[in-house]
């Protein structure tokens, strides 16, 4: 794993960046119809399709100084899923993105990383304002934006998908307490 990838840590998950081990079932994940209904165009992704979208990502934190990381369960290891931010060339602003597999759905793991990332976002890279690119019958991922702060902004078509914008600037959450504590570590 690159060394330049800081690690996050909350009470029950390990905010990483990819890395060799991840493939098999970073894989899997996108493969599975389940996770990719809401994802760009919907389609599941093949084996080399996930590779490529996992240097995808470790190269973001290269050319960004930001980006996604793999959520892994603390108490086994397990990778279950992806946030963080993603700004490619063409964006409408830096993205707050989460996507988990489905059986980590229900548990409070995406409010949970998407918390530390965001507040990883506003308090160590100094990002001043964030969106979260959602598919309109996406409601699980509504109710994660308005958890960790956001709010309906507007509506959008970005590579011909209909979506809808949530955002978050820093200073509408300075007038609200934090609702997740959690560490952060540089990786070695």
């Amino acid at each position: 794993m690159p060394n330049f990838i800081p690690v996050l840590e909350t009470e029950r998950l390990v905010l990483r960046g990819f890395d060799e081990r991840d493939v098999d079932t970073f894989a899997d994940m996108n493969a599975d119809p389940r996770f990719s209904r809401f994802i760009g165009d919907g389609r599941p992704l093949t084996r080399t399709e996930s590779w490529r979208l996992m240097a995808t990502l470790i190269g973001h934190w290269q050319l960004r100084g930001f980006g996604v990381w793999a959520v892994e369960l603390k108490a086994t290891g397990e990778l279950i899923g992806r946030t963080g931010l993603f700004y490619p060339e063409g964006w409408p602003g830096i993205e707050l993105a989460w996507a988990f597999h489905p059986d980590a759905w229900g548990q409070g793991y995406a409010t949970e990383a998407a918390l530390a990332a965001r507040d990883w976002a506003f308090n160590i890279a100094r990002l001043g304002h964030l969106v979260s690119i959602i598919q309109p019958n996406n409601e699980r991922s509504k109710r994660v934006a308005q958890r960790i702060g956001e709010r309906y902004s507007h509506r959008d078509i970005i590579n011909g998908i209909p979506v809808v914008i949530f955002s978050v600037n820093q200073h509408e959450l300075e007038r609200e307490p934090l609702t997740l504590t959690h560490s952060v570590a540089e990786s070695a």
